[in-house]
């Protein structure tokens, strides 16, 4: 990577180990103290949106105000705050388009990051809080029975996701930027080099992502259906 994060290695897996660690902590702990709940889901949100200003203010500081370049329209920018959201009010329909679009794409971050800082400084350390806390937070929610997807969650959130999608893709075609990776692929090793030159590697991630969306259906599917 260029970034001294070698992908899948030592350090790389332990940070990924961590993930789950804090998700099954966090979990254990409210079953055993469920009047937790309320506490822990806002610390959780209070942090993930501390922690994006605080890094909207670094950015500021670092780049001033770019436009069109420098706006939070990346897919993982708007699962962050609908995490956030869902984790202060834990509002049914926020939560299940939370919870599949990061899990899957703050997921997918994790497993491939998209580096362009040393290891040891404050954009990388961010990326890693950011993503991590992400999936984190969502998957506390439902693990600890205090949110989950709703019926119908599969579709409603395949559709918003896609015309989330369709005006950026709208953005970039008149900006010509590349939020999302609609116009190119990531400089670092990523699952799209699987997928084929442009444009064909959007229409498979199209294709892959309802097949994540339906794996993180999976064990939901006897309470809520499709």
């Amino acid at each position: 990577m260029g970034t001294g994060l070698r992908l899948f290695g030592l350090t790389h897996l332990l940070i990924l180990a961590g993930v789950p660690a804090g998700v099954v902590a966090f979990t254990l702990a409210l079953r055993h103290a469920p009047a937790w709940g309320r506490p822990v889901r806002i610390c959780l949100g209070g942090f993930l949106a501390a922690n994006e200003l605080i890094w909207y203010a670094y950015r500021l500081r670092q780049e001033g105000f770019r436009f069109p370049e420098g706006l939070p329209l990346q897919l993982c920018d708007l699962t962050l705050w609908l995490t956030v959201i869902a984790a202060f009010t834990l509002k049914p329909r926020v939560y299940e388009v939370a919870y599949f679009a990061g899990i899957g794409g703050s997921g997918m971050a994790l497993l491939t990051p998209d580096l362009w800082a040393p290891l040891a400084s404050y954009p990388t350390i961010y990326f890693f809080l950011s993503h991590g806390f992400v999936v984190t937070t969502l998957l506390t929610l439902a693990w600890s029975g205090m949110a989950r997807p709703q019926p119908g969650c599969l579709r409603r959130v395949f559709i918003i996701l896609n015309l989330y999608t369709a005006a950026i893709a709208a953005f970039n075609v008149l900006f010509k930027t590349n939020y999302m990776y609609l116009c190119q692929k990531p400089a670092n090793a990523s699952l799209f080099d699987y997928f084929g030159p442009w444009p064909l590697y959007v229409a498979v991630g199209e294709g892959f992502a309802l097949a994540v969306f339906w794996l993180l259906w999976l064990p939901f599917r006897s309470s809520i259906g499709k």
